[in-house]
């Protein structure tokens, strides 16, 4: 599995400076590498082509050590989290529950708070979960940022979506490990009170549908070389609502049908034959 370390820095440099000034005028170009290495968390691609770029603040990137975010700024949601799920991250942690604003957004966006959800009918639900952050209390505690929340329906939030993230720890005790991506689309949800498209006064966005792709691998390392036409990959794509059935394999699609939904490129690093026959499938394996 792959457990080496990255750092920001590794993800967004440029190159070094090459070439010396032989003339007072001559101009120093940056050598930049044709394709920079990838964190841990999105080694199967950066689905939106998020960027740390301040002047794009509807897909911003978020390196996080436990996961990667898109956010986009004025739905006050993320488009997109992504992380790698694999036995390392799992551990005794308790649950931390603090919830609270992301300090590390540019300087005069609106940080979501804890209570910017408090009495909309919709749960603060992670992207990356809780439970599969448990090797520290610092790891534990970085999902409970608000930049990996967005508003879900409490019976979708604390049932189907609480059993499929629990079918992906089996997973991992099965002897695999998991690249997860989960995002969110559209407008309007339906939470505990009623249908609402926005809540906080209009600064977040109740998105209408709440989807997620598992790419199932045994163990090992190499993990992207590993991917083949025969991987399980788990597509999942449900309504924001309250009346949503629990059990999450009746909502199972294809990544292509999500991928036309969002515009993503959700599994870009993967070979494109692969690739294609990957999200052309509907998984129709076990669900518990």
């Amino acid at each position: 599995m792959n457990t080496s370390t990255f750092s920001t820095a590794a993800l967004l440099a440029l190159g070094l400076l090459v070439g010396a000034c032989a003339h007072e005028n001559d101009e120093v170009k940056p050598v930049v590498p044709t394709e920079a290495p990838l964190p841990e968390h999105m080694a199967l691609g950066n689905p939106s082509g998020a960027t740390t770029d301040v002047a794009q603040p509807t897909n911003y990137l978020l390196i996080k050590p436990q996961y990667i975010v898109s956010y986009h700024r004025d739905r006050g949601i993320p488009n997109w989290v992504s992380w790698h799920l694999s036995p390392e991250w799992l551990g005794s942690a308790a649950r931390q529950d603090d919830f609270r604003a992301d300090a590390t957004l540019p300087a005069g966006w609106y940080q979501v708070s804890t209570s910017s959800y408090t009495g909309s009918g919709f749960d603060r639900g992670h992207n990356c979960p809780s439970a599969d952050r448990t090797s520290t209390v610092a790891d534990n505690s970085a999902t409970f940022l608000m930049t990996n929340m967005i508003p879900q329906a409490p019976r979708n939030n604390q049932q189907t979506w609480a059993n499929l993230e629990g079918y992906c720890r089996t997973l991992v005790n099965q002897g695999n490990e998991l690249y997860i991506l989960m995002g969110s689309y559209g407008k309007g949800g339906t939470g505990s009170i009623d249908y609402k498209e926005t809540i906080d006064n209009g600064r977040i966005t109740v998105p209408r549908r709440i989807w997620k792709v598992i790419v199932v691998l045994p163990q090992g390392t190499d993990d992207v070389s590993r991917v083949s036409s025969s991987t399980r990959v788990i597509a999942v794509d449900t309504p924001n609502e309250n009346t949503i059935s629990t059990s999450w394999g009746g909502y199972r699609t294809s990544v292509d049908a999500i991928e036309t939904a969002t515009g993503y490129d959700i599994l870009s690093r993967v070979p494109t034959g692969i690739q294609a026959t990957l999200e052309a499938k509907v998984d129709n394996g076990p669900t518990q």
